[in-house]
């Protein structure tokens, strides 16, 4: 086991049992001034005994490893109270829905760019905040993977501004473009219900934060989100607008 230490900074595990790359990627996260120590251990198992016996802000796991792998210990972390952000680095691409289930950071592919290695870190140090630990962050940075040019990215859920469902699928739309995820909209509506995503329509789910304008005209109830207008299904129009009044007074209380 190896470690490096700085005055200050994010406190980072790598847990691969291929040396070389460890080593690598260690020696990589530090020269990253973002980064304060960085610890590499060749098991699943170890990183759990690092994590019982010290503070951990992120956790550089590889996924297939002997024993626990990364999966397996990600999966672990979702018992700990304080858990530590996760991001994967794999030479497989093919486990990105799995890793989008368990809330990581990011998913890198082996041999890992340096620049997507930072871009990992910022979202790390993203997440976490300024002088925030992982209990008090908010889960405002969950993010997805989408297949962009055969290599996998991770979008913001926060730019999303609506969800269309097509069959087991959904699809993304943000300011710019959209992005086809195997994830189903009942799916996505549980488990971002909490983070301001609501039904408007069978096909539809839309981000409040995005909403620039509700309008109901002739009995027909319609919101609009940039320069995309949608239709709101009479069952769920009467459930938005209350939504929508609460949050524009938020010091109000219910009648």
């Amino acid at each position: 086991m190896t470690a490096r230490y700085a005055a200050a900074g994010l406190r980072v595990v790598v847990a691969d049992d291929e040396a070389p790359a460890r080593e690598e990627l260690g020696f990589l996260l530090g020269e990253d001034p973002r980064v304060g120590s960085v610890r590499t251990v060749g098991s699943g198992a170890e990183a759990l005994r690092v994590l019982g016996a010290e503070p951990v802000d992120a956790l550089f796991l590889d996924i297939r490893m002997p024993g626990l792998d990364g999966l397996e210990l990600a999966r672990a972390l979702a018992r700990f109270r304080d858990p530590p952000r996760v991001v994967f680095v794999t030479a497989h691409d093919g486990h990105a829905v799995e890793a989008f289930d368990l809330r990581a950071v990011d998913y890198l592919l082996k041999p890992v760019r340096q620049e997507r290695l930072a871009e990992a870190v910022g979202r790390v140090h993203d997440t976490l905040g300024p002088g925030t630990d992982v209990a008090g962050a908010e889960d405002d940075h969950e993010t997805i993977p989408v297949e962009l040019g055969g290599v996998t990215r991770f979008l913001a859920r926060s730019d999303v501004r609506f969800v269309e469902s097509q069959g087991d699928y959904a699809r993304l739309y943000t300011a710019h473009d959209s992005h086809l995820v195997r994830v189903p909209l009942a799916v996505l509506e549980q488990k971002w219900g909490a983070a301001g995503f609501v039904r408007i329509h069978r096909s539809h789910l839309v981000s409040l934060h995005h909403i620039d304008e509700i309008r109901l005209e002739g009995g027909r109830c319609t919101v609009r989100l940039g320069h995309d207008t949608l239709a709101v299904s009479r069952r769920h129009t009467r459930e938005l607008r209350d939504m929508l009044v609460r949050r524009a007074r938020p010091g109000r209380d219910d009648a």
